[in-house]
């Protein structure tokens, strides 16, 4: 068994990215462990005690969120860190109540990762802006909510909000920010 000192786990199904985060985690002290799936994360967890993790929140056609929940449920004190191309509030929450410290949008870089690993309270400091909140910010969170609703699958979150598939698609496509 590895021991948690600086082992981080990375669980990104987009190679490359996953890749370039490794490097530079790698540069900055860490022995690093890839994932690309549940299934992989899962199993790499039978041999491994990592202390931080990366997760994508979009793992192909899963959510991110089941693996979120398996490195906390393997290590309550275990530093995840949740990166998305689909930030929306819904998630943020959720993925908090399954045990991530933290919560972040692409992109986002080592630095951005490494400060969130070590933020382990809120900031009560944290201005609430009386911003309204625009219809497309809405629709998106609507969508995003129902995309966690049905655990990302397009089909049903389509059927859920009554637009065709591929509408679902074209506007998650849009709003991709990798």
């Amino acid at each position: 068994m590895t021991g948690p000192e600086r082992l981080l786990v990375i669980v990104e199904d987009d190679a490359a990215f996953a890749r370039t985060l490794r490097r530079s985690f790698e540069r900055r002290g860490y022995a690093v462990l890839s994932a690309a799936s549940h299934d992989a994360l899962v199993a790499l967890l039978a041999d491994h005690d990592p202390g931080y993790a990366v997760v994508d929140l979009k793992l192909g056609g899963a959510s991110g969120l089941a693996c979120v929940q398996a490195l906390h449920a393997h290590d309550p004190d275990m530093r995840i860190v949740v990166l998305t191309g689909f930030a929306s509030i819904a998630t943020a929450v959720e993925a908090i109540k399954l045990g991530a410290s933290h919560y972040l949008a692409k992109p986002s870089n080592t630095d951005d990762i490494e400060a969130a690993f070590d933020r382990a309270d809120g900031d009560a400091a944290t201005p609430v802006d009386g911003r309204q909140t625009s219809i497309k910010t809405l629709e998106w969170e609507h969508i995003h909510q129902t995309l966690v609703d049905t655990d990302f699958n397009i089909s049903e979150a389509a059927r859920r909000l009554g637009m065709h598939r591929r509408t679902l698609a074209r506007k998650l496509e849009k709003r991709q920010l990798r």
